[in-house]
């Protein structure tokens, strides 16, 4: 698993970064770093935290087993992610794509090429998603062409 630490490298806080409450921070690291190419920025370990990064496309994940003070607005029933997905910008969808489906992880929706209308035209993408092991979906996502 590959840790970024501090300031090394030039790491800049994305301006948004969601939080995911998560049933297994070690688990949810062996998918996110392990196979989704993530590294972690800094951790807490104590509080069950780790920041991570991926070229700039940045997440929290903070552990529920580990008491603390966690802003829960309702119930955690799997899949914790319903009604959202993350979009990650990558280079190489496909390789990605072929790298978590050799590992045996489901893939929830195969790797397709899609055109989008934007406000600016039209982009297509090369994506694919994948539900991490709390049921959030990840949705990986390169630009083929457009703006």
């Amino acid at each position: 698993m590959s840790v970024l630490r501090g300031s090394a490298g030039g790491f800049t806080f994305s301006p948004l970064v969601p939080e995911l409450l998560v049933g297994d921070l070690a688990a949810s690291l062996r998918f996110w770093c392990g196979l989704c190419d993530f590294v972690i920025a800094y951790e807490r370990p104590e509080e069950g935290f780790a920041y991570l990064d991926r070229d700039h496309c940045q997440v929290m994940l903070e552990d529920l087993r580990v008491p603390g003070r966690h802003w829960i607005t309702g119930s955690m029933e799997r899949p914790f992610g319903r009604g959202i997905n993350l979009q990650i910008a990558v280079d190489d969808a496909a390789a990605l794509d072929a790298r978590i489906a050799a590992a045996g992880w489901p893939i929830y929706l195969p790797l397709e090429e899609k055109a989008y209308r934007t406000g600016h035209g039209g982009l297509v993408v090369r994506q694919f998603a994948v539900q991490d092991p709390d049921g959030y979906l990840l949705r990986f996502s390169e630009r083929v062409s457009g703006p």
